[in-house]
């Protein structure tokens, strides 16, 4: 594959602080990468470098001519009148723009007569030509079917985009990029706002992509099932895997044991080297000794592997509550109509009793604006239902996580907070804060200053020091890293209380959840089980496909070359023998990576025991065969990716045929 871009030694130093050095990597054509790393590691940073909006401190990044690069952004803005839709259709610059002179030579043709009507004839011939290869009639159902994938009804589609909210203008920023198809698209958490609908559509969207992309996300499902190699930016290095996230973790873990081993066992040889070399110096082997100290002295030092900081939550025992935690009679909830619009707002009906019990752990899911947050604002007493009631059970104490952390009061410092919420001494209320990733000075910034990362930790320590038995959650993982999303899914796995909780992330639900109460079409749906038991149950055809035909199979807009040389063969539909071709080889190197990892791990055991037994040299020759059989399994990995993605375009084509 061909190098569209290359990152050289770049490394970004604030003030004093290095956020980064010596970043090295390079992206190939229709790549699909993830960028990973806790908040604060300098991701965003990278990414504005890549996009050309910023400009490492040393180092460089060299990009291929004429290098189509587009940036989504966390935030988008959209100035003018122009509604939805047509914001969207932005991304159309160039065939708006052949469209629009076909019409001023349309408009001539009607009075030209002789040679200038034969010269209007032939330009407009031409034109369409560029305008039909460039997919100019498919344009406005393209647009629609990405927007809708993306979450926006049809109705919404002639909003004037200026007035929509955050969330809503990243969903439309997302869709221009999409369709605008560029040779490197550039995703900063392009999962925010997105519900699980959405996350579908989009995920498979970009399976399909034919393009390069690099997407930073902490979203371990969607990167798991969209890229094929993990860059991991951490303690200001980053560290190159050919693998999707579930393989990278594996991958990274490994590397990590065996630096570890690799490291111990050096620094007990140095410790017995140099306890030779004092004993002996002065004495009858002072040559041999002296040599010692000159082969310590040339030794390459193995650094110390980081270990970072983590989020230590901890949740109190949860005193026994009622087996009925929760009592829902037959309700509706909504909004009240007022005087200018006196209809009520309905979002959610129920028919039948829904009930919730001791330690369980129920995800409330469904679209955005389906009413969810509503839903649980109304169980707390915040919203009055339309109708219906709800009871809470005997001994049922209730604490909130609310999305937007509205618990905290922004006048506070991150100390005073936690001390208001329970006295307690300054040192004590710093241990805790320690845990939850507030140190030094952190403790005295005022609320109002803080990162969305830094209120959703400040919130979660200040809910675990309520004592309550049924914890409401909205969102809970939003604006936290993976580290943080793992730590917290531990604490609550452990919790033996009772959650009702709303999440996008489906590997927080995977983890969490013991039932789904699905909302749509204005009702709920009980489902005993995780995301994943929900997911099999509702399977529908990936409504992606539809809107990303042209991803994976045209050529964009931009690309066109003059029509009289593209060949305009349409790609054979692949045969059954090509098929099972592909899938043997495919078969071939899963053997091939499993005999690899046994052997990986083989080494591992016998770089664990040549550390304990302190065998410098048999360390040095594990080490250096696991080097090379890591080495090797990457390269086969990397294979495998490629001929997997082969296998899934086969299969589609046919599929598709």
């Amino acid at each position: 594959m061909t190098t569209i871009l290359s990152v050289e030694g770049v490394s970004r130093t604030f003030i004093t602080d290095l956020i980064f050095s010596d970043v090295t990597f390079q992206i190939q054509e229709r790549e699909h990468v993830a960028l990973v790393g806790v908040n604060g590691s300098g991701k965003s940073t990278l990414m504005q470098m890549v996009a050309g909006l910023d400009e490492p401190d040393t180092g460089r990044i060299v990009r291929k001519n004429d290098l189509r690069v587009t940036y989504l952004a966390q935030e988008a803005t959209f100035a003018g009148d122009k509604t939805i839709r047509e914001a969207a259709l932005e991304a159309f610059e160039r065939v708006q723009a052949i469209e629009h002179e076909m019409d001023q030579i349309q408009n001539a043709m009607t009075s030209a007569k002789g040679g200038e009507l034969d010269r209007l004839m032939s330009d407009y011939g031409q034109l369409s030509e560029q305008f039909e290869f460039l997919g100019g009639y498919e344009i406005d159902f393209r647009t629609d079917q990405v927007l809708s994938g993306l979450g926006f009804s049809e109705e919404e589609f002639d909003w004037q985009a200026k007035y929509l909210s955050g969330g809503q203008k990243t969903r439309l920023a997302l869709a221009r990029a999409l369709l605008g198809e560029p040779d490197l698209l550039l995703l900063d958490e392009p999962t925010n706002h997105l519900d699980l609908n959405a996350l579908e559509w989009l995920e498979g969207f970009l399976r399909n992509w034919n393009r390069a992309f690099l997407v930073v996300s902490h979203d371990r499902y969607f990167l798991d099932r969209v890229t094929t190699r993990t860059l991991d930016m951490n303690f200001g290095r980053l560290d190159d895997y050919p693998a999707s996230y579930n393989r990278f973790v594996k991958l990274r873990e490994e590397r990590r044991e065996r630096w570890w081993s690799e490291y111990k066992a050096q620094q007990e040889y140095i410790k017995t080297t140099e306890e030779f070399i004092r004993k002996y110096k002065a004495g009858q082997r002072t040559k041999e000794a002296q040599g010692r100290e000159t082969r310590l002295a040339r030794m390459e030092r193995i650094e110390r592997p980081d270990e970072g900081k983590s989020l230590k939550a901890t949740l109190p025992d949860a005193a026994r509550s009622g087996r009925i935690v929760l009592n829902i009679k037959p309700v509706t909830i909504g909004y009240r109509g007022t005087e200018s619009a006196p209809e009520d707002t309905v979002l959610v009906k129920t028919s039948d009793e829904l009930q919730i019990e001791r330690e369980s752990r129920v995800s409330l899911a469904g679209p955005n604006g389906g009413g969810k947050t509503t839903f649980l604002r109304t169980i707390l007493g915040e919203i009055p239902p339309l109708s219906g009631t709800f009871s809470f059970g005997t001994n049922v104490k209730v604490a909130y996580y609310a999305q937007g952390h509205e618990g905290l009061d922004t006048s506070l410092t991150v100390l005073e907070t936690i001390r208001e919420a329970r006295p307690m001494e300054e040192g004590a209320a710093r241990n805790l804060l320690g845990r939850y990733l507030f140190s030094d000075d952190d403790v005295f910034k005022p609320v109002s200053a803080l990162s969305g990362g830094e209120r959703s930790r400040l919130a979660l320590a200040k809910l675990t020091l309520e004592e309550a038995n049924f914890l409401i959650l909205d969102e809970p993982t939003n604006h936290l890293d993976i580290e943080s999303r793992e730590a917290l899914e531990q604490l609550l796995s452990e919790y033996d209380g009772t959650i009702l909780f709303v999440s996008h992330d489906r590997y927080f639900i995977d983890v969490i959840a013991t039932h789904v109460w699905a909302i749509a079409d204005g009702t709920i749906t009980v489902h005993v089980g995780n995301y994943s038991d929900y997911a099999r149950r509702t399977a529908t055809p990936a409504k992606s496909s539809i809107g990303s035909a042209r991803a994976s199979n045209g050529k964009s807009q931009q690309e066109a070359e003059p029509v009289e040389k593209s060949s305009g063969s349409p790609r054979m539909r692949p045969s059954d023998k090509e098929i099972k071709q592909t899938e043997k080889k495919v078969k071939d190197l899963e053997r091939e990576i499993s005999r690899l990892e046994e052997k990986l791990n083989s080494l591992s055991e016998e770089l664990a025991a040549a550390s304990e037994s302190g065998n410098v040299e048999r360390i040095s020759e594990a080490g250096a065969s696991y080097e090379s059989t890591q080495d090797e399994l990457d390269t086969v990995y990397e294979t495998w990716a490629e001929l997997t993605e082969e296998l899934n375009e086969k299969t589609a084509a046919v599929r598709n045929a």
